[in-house]
């Protein structure tokens, strides 16, 4: 059964500043040594800020059940994910890399007005991932209150 999309919520790859990494590679970490079933993320912002879809997403304000992947257990049935390549010791976002995740952020406010966008980290308190504030970010971002979940 579907669920209206309630959270969008950003990780990253917790790898080295500068190290690209491929579709295939989250793959292959979800699937073959996670032993899951989806990916975790919906989407994947590059180091040049190219966003790459990594699951099918009909981009609708419903998460359809083949649209579910593995983010953060307990909420992803009525999640999206997008996760920005680095992360690993603190923020390591390029300009290109803001510039697109703020674009794709208000492109899915767009589309679901009632969307909160959350950092992994806000629904497990033992992440630290994405590796920086996202509510402090948003805000200076102009991201509505209204969008900015908090716990």
């Amino acid at each position: 059964m579907r669920q209206k999309l309630q959270y969008l919520v950003i990780h990253c790859t917790d790898t080295p500043a500068g190290r690209p990494i491929t579709s295939q590679m989250i793959r292959y970490w979800h699937t073959v040594e996670r032993g899951w079933k989806q990916v975790g993320y919906t989407d994947m912002v590059h180091i040049d800020g190219r966003i790459e879809r990594l699951a099918e997403n009909n981009d609708d304000e419903w998460v359809d059940p083949w649209e579910i992947t593995n983010g953060v257990k307990g909420v992803n049935a009525m999640s999206r994910h997008i996760v920005y390549v680095g992360g690993k010791g603190g923020d390591t976002r390029t300009t290109a890399q803001k510039g697109a995740m703020l674009a794709y952020i208000k492109e899915v406010i767009r589309q679901c007005p009632d969307v909160q966008v959350a950092g992994h980290y806000q629904f497990d308190r033992n992440k630290t991932c994405p590796s920086f504030d996202v509510p402090k970010w948003l805000i200076a971002c102009g991201i509505p209150t209204k969008n900015i979940y908090r716990p």
